[in-house]
């Protein structure tokens, strides 16, 4: 599976316009940024992104998901700090 393929799966199920998607064999890095994520906990955060990458996950296409999630704001400060 694609880096694409999974960031489209995840954009189309949840309408969320930034996602970027590293991997490496099956282990895949996702981090979405989008302001509704402010409002959610940490858990509704994880289940948003994996939900639509639920039958990857159960057939092995996708070994291991890190998840990574940043309202809009979030995300400059986040691009900020690593520079």
């Amino acid at each position: 599976m694609t880096n694409e393929e999974v960031a489209d799966l995840v954009k189309q199920a949840t309408g969320i316009e930034q996602v970027f998607v590293k991997s490496e064999g099956t282990h895949y890095q996702v981090i979405a940024v989008d302001d509704q994520f402010e409002t959610m906990s940490r858990v509704k955060r994880q289940q948003m992104i994996s939900s639509p990458l639920s039958k990857q996950i159960a057939d092995g296409t996708i070994h291991a998901l890190s998840v990574k999630t940043f309202s809009n704001a979030q995300w400059q400060r986040e691009k900020l700090f690593n520079q």
